[in-house]
Formats: C-alpha cells, structure tokens, sequence
C-alpha cells in the first residue's frame, strides 16, 4: 500500500478485519478521525488509521470504554497508565468471580435454604473494608477497654477472622456460620466473660503482657486423667485436682483456698460453651490456619465435676471446729 495514498472505509476494512459500520462508528466518535472527503462527500483515510485502528480493536477487546480509548490513541494519557488502571479493574472483578463462584458451590453443597442463600450473598458482596468493620464490632465487644496496655493484641489478631479475596466454599461457608455466630448478642457476652476472666486473671498475677490461659494450664493438668479414665469423684482424682489447684494459684497469684476455687469455678463454667471452640474452628477454616485437635472442655468438665464433689477447704478464719466461713464444712464447692 501506498504511504500517500488515501483509503475508503472499505479498504480499512478488508486490511483490519473491522466491518464498515465499526469504522464508520469510530470515525463519527473522532477516534480515527478522516483525513479528507472525496468530491462525492466520501471519507478518505490516511495510512496511519490501519495503526490507528489495529490499536482501537485491541483496547476495546481489553474492555476500555470509548472514552479513554480515545485519550490514549490521541495521547492525552500514557498507554501504561491506563494499562496499570485498566489491570486493577481486572483484578477486582476477578476476585468477585471467585468470591460468587465460592458462594454458589457453598450452596451445592449445603443445600442451602433461599434465606440462607440470600445472607450468603449479601454477607459475601461486602466489600472488604465493610467485612473488616464488621469484624472490628465483634472484637470490640469482646475486648473493648481491656487493652490499656497493649497486652491483648495478639489474642485479638489470633481471634480475627480474614477471608481472602478468593476463598474456597469451604471458607465461605465457615465465613458465614463464623459472621452469623459473632453476632450473637449472647455468645458476645459469653466470650467477653471468658476474656474479663482471663483480664482478672492475668492483673493479679502482675502481667502486663500477654500469658498462659487458665484454660490451657488446667487442660495440661486434667489430660493425663482423662487418658487414664479416671472418675473425677474417686480418690484417684485428688492429686489431680491439687496439681490444677496448685497451677492455677501459681498462674493468678492466689493461694489455694474458698476464693481460688470460687474463682477457677467461675472460670470453668464460663468457659464451657461450645460456641467458643466452634468459633475457633470456623477462623481456621476462613484464615486457613491447621486446625485445632484437642478439645478443651472435657477437660473442663472434668475439673469442675471434681470441684465440685469435694469439700471446701477450711480456712484461718473459720471456727475452732474447722468450719470455714461459707456454711460448713461440708459444703461443695458450687453448692447453693
């Protein structure tokens, strides 16, 4: 072709593969504007519009509106600026494929409910900042005012559930048991309760920084009975429960006596919802962390059971029967 010579929107088209309308389309818009007109009022183009087009036709495939593919072509942005722009708005259409693909395979599997498939899909929808709002109403129900001095941010961090931006439908459908669950009015106030206890916990005992929960100290204690099935009221148990006694007095600062196990009894109870541990459970899954294999409550259950059928230890206040300031000195410890 001739570098001087000028072309019908017919010749463009057989060079370029476009049809006549498209050209025509784009030359009205002032993308690929004409050089001239024939004496007949017939467009005629330049050399430089096969360029012109070859580079319209690969934007538009890219999916750039006609807008900005005219500023590029006429240069008034840089092809990598709008490349970069254009890259991004990929990836964020990209991750919200994904998130619905998860989304739907979840509800195949499940045979979700159409309620459950409509929570499904707002809770997902979410953009990330408003999942991370959600998030941090969770957590500051549950550890609000207590971080005066920074000594429960790594529990926070290690009870923050983070969905990826391109979740499988395992975790999406733990991202949204885990969403429903946390905002459970009662199980906030159950974990805020296991929290202040560890809060109390961990003042007296003169930490500032984070330690061992209780839960996990008496745990190690009370494992070796239960592999060895012993009955938390046999005499067998009682070295036992001194041992957790004698752990916990360590870990809080308190001597054994009517106020310690009052207090680890208080503890126990709160710590035996099974939401907690299904919480737990579900952060694994969305943060894809391993698993946690050993439960906690038989352990607890163990211990407060055994607290629970012995008696109260006498104390230097009481009489000179031995009787402790409670009722008796037959009382249980947990008795009305």
């Amino acid at each position: 072709m001739d570098g001087d010579a000028l072309h019908s929107i017919g010749d463009l088209a057989r060079r370029t593969g476009l049809t006549v309308k498209a050209i025509r389309f784009y030359s009205d818009h002032g993308i690929v504007p004409p050089t001239g007109r024939t004496p007949a009022g017939h467009r005629r183009y330049g050399t430089e519009a096969l360029a012109r087009l070859d580079l319209v036709r690969t934007l538009r495939e890219l999916g750039l509106d006609l807008s900005t593919v005219r500023k590029v072509v006429d240069r008034d942005v840089s092809l990598p600026e709008v490349a970069a722009a254009h890259a991004e708005a990929l990836t964020v259409q990209i991750r919200t494929l994904r998130l619905r693909r998860a989304v739907l395979t979840a509800i195949a599997r499940r045979g979700t409910t159409p309620e459950e498939m409509d929570l499904m899909h707002r809770l997902t929808r979410l953009t990330s900042d408003r999942r991370r709002q959600s998030v941090d109403e969770f957590l500051d129900a549950v550890f609000g005012g207590l971080d005066a001095d920074g000594g429960f941010a790594g529990i926070m961090r290690s009870m923050t559930p983070d969905l990826p931006d391109d979740p499988d439908a395992d975790q999406v459908a733990a991202w949204i048991e885990l969403a429903e669950l946390s905002r459970d009015p009662d199980f906030r106030a159950s974990l805020r309760r296991v929290v202040e206890h560890y809060a109390d916990d961990r003042a007296a005992g003169g930490a500032t920084g984070v330690r061992r929960d209780a839960l996990v100290t008496v745990h190690e204690a009370v494992r070796p009975a239960l592999a060895a099935g012993i009955d938390a009221a046999a005499p067998e148990a009682d070295r036992v429960v001194a041992t957790a006694l004698a752990r916990y007095a360590d870990l809080c600062g308190h001597p054994d006596g009517v106020d310690l196990r009052r207090r680890l009894l208080s503890r126990l109870e709160a710590a035996r919802d099974p939401r907690r541990e299904r919480y737990l459970h579900l952060l694994s899954i969305v943060n894809g962390w391993p698993a946690a294999t050993d439960s906690l409550l038989p352990a607890v259950d163990w211990l407060l059971r055994a607290l629970q059928t012995r008696p109260l230890p006498s104390t230097v206040s009481g009489d000179a029967a031995g009787r402790h300031p409670l009722s008796g000195a037959g009382q249980r410890l947990g008795s009305p």
